[in-house]
């Protein structure tokens, strides 16, 4: 790798190296929340931090997430750096009082004097027979609440730059983690590397179609526009990263390039963050536009646990490089996007299972 290589690791070692760093830099930083120091550490994301830190800082609670997230708001008042875990956005809903009437309005409410730098990792499933109520992505529910920041990466520099950036900022931070992203593998810096919440990436350059995704859909997305590249369609593809703050100058500068745009949505179409963004495109760059945005997004249905009535509920890279050719008016080969040897509902031959 040479003596400057950028080392590689996965996205869950990736947030293991974020909570490291920030455990190590700042004795404010705890780490809690349900089977934190439990032996598969949260999908590997905490193995051995109580080991390295000990059990005052590191911690197990009990299943009560509306107490537990009351804790980490009366922590973080009182001068600590909670990181609180759930692992399944789905339990964080019996914490929805804490969450949006506390955490969200405390600075706003005490006149900025008291801010609550609370850290709330939410892990996303699906596939895998997890269900309807194991496998929801309410992004736009927490995007909706003012005082909240909701962060959502693709990659595994990504999630420790954004972790570390939300650890250590103000104001409350949903931390939205897929799961289906824990083993992907990607160049990530050492030490104390941090990226600005609210500054999405520009994955690809491309004149023809704006393609705006965010988390596991940046990487189906990823594959869809180098495929279509391959048959002369080229697409500017920004990966969010950050749900609130969206960065605007960003899809407007290059929705204004192209005039076309697509936005992935990982939630459910109606009230989805992908309508906020077609919105606001059309109310701000309608001359620009060289024909109707579209958008993709979950059906407006819960997810089954049968992997039978799942084929198709997800956007995948195939669906994204059919909607890029109908944005340019041409067919585009997507079919051999679909060919793969291993279950649809998995996202990989090595995935272990969402426990």
């Amino acid at each position: 790798m040479g003596d400057h290589a950028i080392p590689l690791m996965t996205f869950a070692q990736a947030v293991r190296d974020a909570l490291e760093v920030a455990l190590e830099q700042d004795p404010a930083v705890i780490v809690y929340g349900l089977g934190t120091p439990d032996p598969k550490g949260v999908f590997g994301t905490t193995l051995g931090l109580q080991e390295q830190f000990g059990a005052d800082r590191v911690f197990d609670m009990p299943t009560a997430e509306n107490a537990m997230t009351g804790v980490g708001i009366g922590a973080a008042l009182g001068g600590l750096r909670p990181v609180l875990t759930h692992q399944r956005l789905d339990f964080a809903l019996l914490s929805l009082d804490q969450i949006i009437n506390n955490a969200a309005k405390w600075r706003f409410m005490f006149g900025g004097r008291r801010a609550v730098p609370l850290t709330i990792r939410m892990i996303l499933g699906r596939g895998w027979g997890q269900g309807p109520t194991h496998s929801q992505n309410l992004q736009a529910l927490f995007a909706h609440i003012p005082g909240l920041c909701v962060v959502s990466p693709a990659t595994p520099a990504d999630a420790k730059g954004l972790l570390l950036s939300a650890i250590f900022g103000e104001d409350p931070v949903i931390f939205l983690e897929h799961r289906w992203l824990h083993g992907a593998k990607g160049e990530t810096p050492a030490g104390d590397h941090r990226i600005p919440i609210g500054k999405a990436h520009l994955l690809r350059q491309g004149g023809d179609v704006t393609v705006v995704a965010s988390s596991i859909l940046s990487l189906e997305a990823l594959q869809a526009v180098d495929h279509v590249a391959a048959q002369g369609a080229a697409c500017d593809l920004i990966d969010l990263r950050t749900i609130r703050p969206l960065d605007w100058d960003a899809i407007e500068t290059s929705v204004r390039k192209t005039g076309r745009l697509l936005v992935l949505d990982p939630g459910h179409e109606t009230g989805g963050v992908a309508g906020e963004i077609i919105a606001r495109v059309t109310s701000r760059c309608w001359e620009t536009l060289r024909g109707p945005p579209q958008r993709l997004a979950m059906p407006d249905a819960p997810e089954s646990t049968s992997p039978s009535l799942t084929q198709g509920y997800h956007v995948r890279a195939e669906h994204i490089a059919a909607a890029i050719g109908d944005l340019l008016g041409r067919p585009l080969e997507s079919a051999s996007l679909s060919r793969r040897d291993h279950p649809h509902d998995v996202p990989g031959n090595d995935f272990q299972g969402p426990f």
